[in-house]
């Protein structure tokens, strides 16, 4: 079974899509681990709000299996098929860390975002504090204490799940 880190995302009725996807990805991988959630300015464009999290599983799926069946939950949901990537959003599921793989294909891992978004590098060391990052070689921890919070505004909200 591989350890994976999946980051959700929305800035379009977010929290519906947030316990959306919270969801249907217990339906896919089974029991998961959550962060908080948190709120922060959109990043990269002009635009409403995002709420963030991430989540972590344990699957047997292999990496293309699990980011076809991502890409399949944000069409479900709303998410065009040709989205631009700096753009509002139903639900943004990103695959993290899958084990401590480092790979190109079929997607960058570990996730580059994880070093330059607060609001993945923060609940993701929420999540995994000791956790080494697999080319960084430094824990999710100290990766959030050395980060350089001017950079994003982001704040953790009260979710309600109901």
């Amino acid at each position: 079974m591989a350890k994976i880190y999946i980051s959700l995302g929305s800035n379009i009725e977010p929290a519906h899509y947030i316990r959306v996807a919270v969801k249907e990805l217990t339906a896919l991988l089974g029991p998961l681990r959550l962060s908080s959630v948190f709120e922060s300015e959109a990043v990269g464009f002009s635009g409403d709000n995002f709420l963030n999290m991430v989540v972590a599983a344990e699957t047997e799926l292999s990496v293309a299996e699990l980011v076809s069946q991502f890409k399949q939950i944000e069409l479900r949901n709303g998410r065009a098929a040709h989205a631009v990537k700096f753009a509002p959003r139903t639900l943004d599921l990103d695959l993290l860390l899958y084990d401590n793989a480092v790979i190109t294909q079929p997607v960058v891992l570990p996730r580059a975002e994880i070093l330059t978004n607060a609001f993945v590098l923060w609940p993701l060391a929420e999540l995994a504090p000791a956790l080494q990052h697999p080319i960084a070689g430094l824990p999710y921890q100290t990766l959030w204490q050395n980060y350089d919070k001017s950079q994003q505004r982001l704040w953790q909200v009260d979710f309600d799940w109901q």
